[in-house]
């Protein structure tokens, strides 16, 4: 028989599908080693359950006839390769895999496409290898998919029991995998180590209709919060920096920086500072050492918790699906002690849907790029800081006093590559080795953002409002991935042992810094806080009614946050899934902490869970309407 002739045979048989089912498993395996199994070990009960759900669908394939089982094994071959193959490329960028719920993001294609370069590996070619093979071998009319024979009884008994023990399987996974995949739904990475990544897409799709909350209702929801804040207070007791009323009838910034990642800040390459003017900022006022993203993010999520101070729902959702719902925001608590509030950025209203958004909030200015004159200068579509800055402060002199102004800058935006910047001496440092790598195009985008920040510093004593005007400064997210190889070199540079848990901690940690006119001299506080402590900390220094927020302020003596992901940071411990030490990495071995202890982190953790009951069934039900 020719050899042709022997592939193509090969081709229409049965033995394809199992070829098809063991280059899907090989696949499989493949993500979980490049993305939830980085430095862990596969789980037995992953590996089994991947295995069976792909001889469920493997099963259910080989009961077609011939054209059909062909067609079929080379589609499901290739969508659930794609799916990979996304998933994949989204936690090398986010930390997490895909949703449904995304779907809506979908509208900010361009900006998807720019992480492009971040996030290709060579490897994920492998996701396409064997459909390659096929579609050449095809496109060489060497193989070709038979027309439907008439079965024999044999077959169509084989194809039966085949059926049947796919049908099965799948009913003992539905019990034992997808009820797994809907534990923990804010957790992705429990969910695909319990589940697999297949039952957590099952479970994903189920929970895009159910969306199952704890609180259905308003006053169930409010009870546990009262009881909440209540074991908060009595738990931390007083602020270590009585600071109540400081800041009434002051002048309030909130300046957002894009991607700026704590570990920047007072970092020298080649001699030069990466964020001299940040430095002199944090030096000469508060600098907050231990403030943390709420969720692998986005920038509208970053905006969303500060203005709310409850956690985003999957990433960028809280504005692209749930705008509508009515918060106890931010603009409110101000508007309501009659302060001018606006919030200004330099991109269009319809970028993360921000019209919309901000047009709902109880604020008297929205100044995004339309409201602006001068738009001479854009960096990756956004006004470049320096012309977002100058022009803002102009805007700023003609508030009524006292004011509240939320301004957000996009210039160290991926893929950091400043297109569109017209003079680039204005990068002061030289990234040396790091020249031309996506960590090089990091660092001179943070050094211009930096010297776009010290204009408006400067912008801002110009025009007298400086000296009595409080600014809250903060990185909104990561600017890197976790495991980004130059950014590891460079780390350890400055810390030679550095640990599994340090990086995680340096991947949501971000630049915070506060300046509190009254006091004159640098105060580091190395607590952990987010952004949901922004709200409330700015309504403890203003003398502002806060009547929701799950956030505390950052003068107060709690000792932990959390990340909408269930992870938690306290001063000493760090949890995901498991607790380890912050000082050392170690992970702690539960059996010989002492019952205190274990108590204390059981307390984290519970509080940790009703922290984001809440705010999911906030979310989700509107309940603060």
């Amino acid at each position: 028989m020719a050899k042709k002739e022997i592939i193509n045979k090969a081709f229409n048989s049965i033995e394809f599908v199992v070829f098809i089912g063991i280059v899907l498993t090989l696949k499989t395996f493949l993500f979980y080693h490049s993305t939830i199994a980085i430095n862990e070990s596969l789980g037995l009960d992953t590996m089994i359950g991947t295995i069976s759900f792909i001889i469920v669908i493997m099963c259910l394939i080989s009961v077609l006839p011939n054209r059909a089982r062909g067609i079929s094994a080379i589609a499901i071959d290739f969508l659930i390769s794609l799916l990979l193959f996304g998933d994949h490329l989204y936690y090398v960028y986010s930390n997490s895999v895909l949703s449904v719920a995304q779907i809506s993001n979908l509208q900010y294609g361009g900006e998807i496409m720019s992480t492009l370069p971040m996030v290709i590996q060579a490897s994920q070619i492998l996701y396409f290898f064997d459909i390659l093979i096929v579609l050449a071998l095809w496109l060489g009319k060497i193989v070709k998919l038979e027309k439907k024979e008439k079965s024999t009884q044999k077959q169509i008994l084989i194809r039966t029991m085949i059926g049947i023990v796919g049908i099965l399987i799948f009913c003992l996974m539905d019990i034992n995998y997808i009820k797994k995949g809907k534990e923990k739904s804010y957790n992705k990475d429990f969910q695909i180590r319990e589940a697999t990544i297949f039952g957590y897409h099952i479970s994903d799709i189920q929970n895009a209709f159910t969306m199952q909350t704890k609180y259905k209702n308003y006053d169930d929801m409010m009870e546990d919060y009262h009881q909440l804040k209540e074991k908060y207070d009595t738990r931390y007791g007083q602020e270590r920096y009585p600071l109540e009323g400081i800041l009434k009838d002051k002048n309030v910034i909130i300046l957002q920086l894009e991607s700026i990642q704590e570990f920047v800040v007072n970092k020298e390459i080649n001699g030069k500072p990466i964020t001299p003017n940040l430095n002199q900022f944090l030096s000469e006022n508060m600098e907050f050492t231990n403030m943390h993203m709420q969720s692998y993010s986005t920038t509208a999520d970053s905006e969303h918790t500060t203005i709310t101070s409850i956690y985003p729902m999957e990433n960028g959702m809280s504005f692209s699906k749930y705008f509508t719902n009515t918060y106890d925001d931010i603009f409110k608590l101000f508007n309501n002690k009659n302060y001018h509030t606006s919030y200004i950025h330099g991109n269009y209203p319809y970028f993360w849907n921000r019209g919309n958004v901000y047009g709902r909030l109880n604020l008297d200015e929205l100044v995004l790029k339309e409201q602006f004159d001068d738009l001479s200068e854009n960096i990756n579509g956004d006004l470049s800081d320096e012309l977002l800055y100058r022009q803002a402060v102009q805007k700023l002199k003609g508030y009524d006093n006292p004011f509240m102004s939320y301004i957000v800058a996009a210039s160290s935006h991926t893929p950091f590559s400043l297109e569109g910047l017209q003079d680039r001496s204005k990068i002061s440092i030289d990234v040396g080795k790091y020249k031309d790598t996506y960590f090089g195009n990091y660092l001179e985008a943070v050094n211009y953002a930096d010297y776009a920040f010290g204009i408006l510093i400067q912008e801002l004593k110009e025009a007298g409002l400086y000296e009595d005007t409080a600014i809250l400064v903060f990185g909104d997210h990561n600017g890197l991935n976790m495991y980004n190889e130059e950014l590891l070199d460079f780390l350890s540079y400055t810390n030679s042992e550095v640990t599994e848990v340090d990086i995680k901690l340096n991947y949501t940690r971000v630049a915070c810094g506060f300046k509190i006119p009254g006091i004159e001299h640098n105060i580091e506080i190395e607590k952990p806080i987010n952004k949901l402590d922004i709200k409330p900390t700015l309504a403890y220094l203003c003398n502002l009614e806060d009547t929701f927020s799950l956030g505390t302020n950052f003068f107060a003596n709690k000792d932990f946050v959390c990340l909408n992901n269930g992870r938690i940071i306290t001063s000493r411990y760090y949890y995901d899934e498991n607790w380890y030490e912050r000082k050392n990495g170690e992970m702690l071995i539960w059996e010989d902490l002492e019952e205190d202890t274990k108590q204390l982190l059981d307390e984290y953790y519970q509080d940790m869970q009703t922290e984001l009951d809440i705010s999911n069934s906030v979310s989700i039900h509107n309940l603060l309407k």
